[in-house]
Order: structure tokens, then sequence, then C-alpha cells
């Protein structure tokens, strides 16, 4: 089940996962605590899509912009919009007076490198890893199964306050667990 909901200190709206699992939910934009029974819910649904779409919806009309959202079918036409949007990497780099073979080689050997040396990909992967290998882990165990990923104890908290601020992790009681 996933809804809508709002904070009634800065009116942000953000997704909320299972809304009755959790006794409180956290703002992602000011950080307030609220009780989830007591946040207003402006759409609920079992289809996380569907909730997105609402929300978008509901920005729309919030920012006076519906009119121009009536016009794109579905928020995942948003997105597909957005990736085509602008010029590739390669044409900006040869525009830029870059050769983008040699600049997409070393970053291949970037990446190599990384992957050899830390034994992740990268540090936000190592942190979303860390939340999915525990049962709703504590900040601690986050940043311990990310540190052994690789990732520095203090970067691990940056980047998990950082998906949190996203909506991208809930934190509920002190626990942790991504939408």
């Amino acid at each position: 089940m996933y809804a809508v909901v709002g904070c009634t200190d800065c009116a942000n709206m953000w997704l909320l996962s299972d809304p009755g699992g959790s006794k409180t939910a956290t703002c992602p934009r000011c950080g307030r605590r609220h009780q989830t029974k007591k946040l207003r819910r402006f759409f609920e649904s079992d289809d996380r899509d569907a909730a997105r779409q609402a929300r978008a919806a509901l920005l729309a009309k919030k920012h006076g912009d519906s009119e121009a959202f009536s016009q794109v079918e579905h928020v995942s036409e948003l997105d597909r919009l957005v990736e085509e949007s602008g010029i590739d990497d390669r044409e900006y780099l040869e525009e830029s007076g870059l050769d983008a073979d040699e600049v997409f080689d070393a970053g291949a050997r970037a990446e190599r490198g990384r992957a050899s040396s830390s034994g992740s990909t990268d540090r936000l992967t190592a942190v979303k890893d860390a939340i999915r290998a525990g049962d709703r882990p504590t900040e601690d165990e986050i940043v311990t199964g990310a540190s052994e990923r690789g990732v520095p104890e203090d970067k691990a908290r940056d980047l998990l306050e950082k998906l949190r601020r996203r909506g991208e992790v809930s934190e509920s009681g002190g626990r942790y667990r991504l939408l």
C-alpha cells in the first residue's frame, strides 16, 4: 500500500509505503517527524505508479500547473522525456572539444579500479545494499554494513541522510527501510 501524505510544517508531499506499518514518518524536506496515523492522506493505492501519478497531479495543481500536467499522459512519460531531452554525452563531449572515446575509456578504467579496490561499484549502492541486508536496520547497522563494503563511516551517514531527505529511505523509531 502506498499513500501520498503531506507535512503540516512545510507542505511537502511524499510517498509513504505501507502507511500502517510504522508509527512515525519523517518529512524528507524539513525533517519533522509525524505520527503516520495523523498524517493527511491525499491518495492511497496498492500501485506505486498510481501513487506517483497522484502526487505529481497534486503538486501540479498546488503550483498552478494543472493544465500543463494534463497534457502529459503519465509520470513515467515525464521520466522518458527527461531522458530524451538535451544532447547525449558523446555529442556534448565532442562539441566541447574532447575525444569522447578517450573520456569513456578513462571512465571505464576508473570504474574497474574502484570496483576492484573497494569491492563495490559505488558508495550509494553500498549503503542501499546495507539497508536491504538487515531487517529494518538501525543507522549504526547500516553504517557498519556500508563500511564493510568500502564506504567510510562519515560518508555512509551522509548518504543515508541524503536518501532519507530524498524520500528513498524511510526512518521510523531509529530503524530504516528503502521505499
